[in-house]
């Protein structure tokens, strides 16, 4: 799995999670839709870091605890 895959996986398992739509989760982080639509179909290739902070402050998680998931293990990861 690519890292973009990871992320976007990651964003639809919170959105279940907190019981938000990903059009929710955007408009509450402040987020272009656009963006967070282009995130979450696998079209950004380098995504920001102030994206995610953004969607963390919002789900009021700490960075680390985003990325604390089995689809970031290095291992299962491709470049």
């Amino acid at each position: 799995m690519l890292f973009k895959e990871a992320l976007s996986k990651r964003i639809y398992e919170l959105c279940e999670k907190h019981k938000y739509s990903p059009n929710k989760l955007a408009e509450l982080s402040a987020i272009p839709p656009s963006t967070f639509r282009a995130l979450l179909a696998n079209k950004v290739e380098n995504p920001s870091a102030f994206i995610i902070y953004k969607v963390c402050r919002t789900l009021k998680m700490e960075v680390k605890e985003f990325y604390d998931s089995d689809l970031f293990d290095y291992k299962k990861l491709d470049d």
